[in-house]
């Protein structure tokens, strides 16, 4: 089952808890982290807990609307976007994987737009940055 490692409801995690469950991967949490910040000053980020059979998850917003979740596993985590038509266009024009837009292709449209999740040991970094420069500019 695909779910966080904190299932806690009654504890948010701490950085501490965080850093002990990424082990390796904890510094690329906190680089996705501060180019979100760097990129969107103004980010708001807070641990979110939409139940038990999902645990705790991580979410920078701007005013209106998620930019990305980080979803935190054992010795690893998962970012998660949910892209409008007109972000989808874009990277489907950019020059990330091919993976990645063949996954975004594939998923099903919602009214808020198609939802991908990406294992962060199975993506390039700066694809992850590419992604959140995109949703930005939506």
């Amino acid at each position: 089952m695909d779910i966080s490692i904190f299932t806690d409801k009654s504890k948010i995690p701490a950085e501490s808890d965080l850093k002990l469950a990424l082990d390796e991967y904890f510094k690329t949490w906190m680089q996705i982290r501060g180019f979100v910040l760097d990129h969107y000053p103004a980010a708001v980020d807070d641990w979110n807990y939409p139940g038990l059979k999902y645990g705790w998850s991580f979410r920078m917003k701007d005013k209106k609307r998620a930019i990305l979740y980080l979803l935190p596993r054992k010795g690893y985590f998962k970012v998660a976007f949910v892209f409008g038509q007109k972000a989808f266009l874009k990277i489907m024009q950019s020059p990330v994987s091919g993976k990645i837009r063949t996954e975004l292709q594939a998923a099903r449209p919602y009214a808020e737009g198609r939802g991908i999740r990406l294992d962060i040991r199975e993506v390039e970094i700066s694809d992850v940055f590419e992604l959140i420069r995109i949703k930005l500019e939506q």
